[in-house]
């Protein structure tokens, strides 16, 4: 697999972070060619997930989203005004970022999930929208789990 670049960004400090978003620095929203070129073979990953997730949630909002420039873009995936994934585009790879509730953590505690993931879930940050949880999407099973937490967020 390919290296991920890293683009360096100054924080409201003034100390050097690091931002692996594929389109850190742009001002516009990212076309499916940048998005295909930025993800190479991810691509098909992306697309399957997106897909999926958008039929087997009821994701009635797809929707791309920068807070910053420095940041980069983020794909949302919602229903109705909830977010259920964000889907974040690094080069070679992407990210899926969910934020479960305490319930949705029980119930993701009941499945059959990769005990990668199960460690992800364990030494998440916790916030007030819930446990932020970060997966790497590097292979079909990484797909299968963010749709079985996605479909427990849905539910939860």
């Amino acid at each position: 697999m390919e290296s991920v670049k890293a683009q360096k960004t100054k924080s409201k400090k003034g100390a050097a972070a690091v931002s692996l978003n594929a389109f850190a620095g742009k001002l516009e929203r990212p076309n499916n060619d940048e998005l295909a070129a930025a993800l190479g073979p991810a691509k098909a990953l992306w697309d399957e997930l997106a897909s999926d997730l958008v039929r087997e949630n009821q994701i009635d909002v797809q929707e791309w989203n920068s807070y910053s420039p420095k940041a980069g873009w983020s794909l949302r995936l919602k229903h109705g005004k909830r977010t259920i994934v964000y889907l974040v585009p690094f080069l070679g790879s992407f990210q899926a970022a969910l934020a479960l509730g305490n319930k949705a953590v029980k119930a993701a505690q009941q499945v059959s999930l990769p005990a990668r993931v199960r460690k992800i879930i364990a030494e998440a940050p916790r916030y007030a929208e819930g446990t932020g949880v970060r997966i790497i999407v590097n292979g079909p099973e990484d797909v299968t789990a963010v749709k079985k937490l996605a479909r427990i967020k849905s539910e939860n």
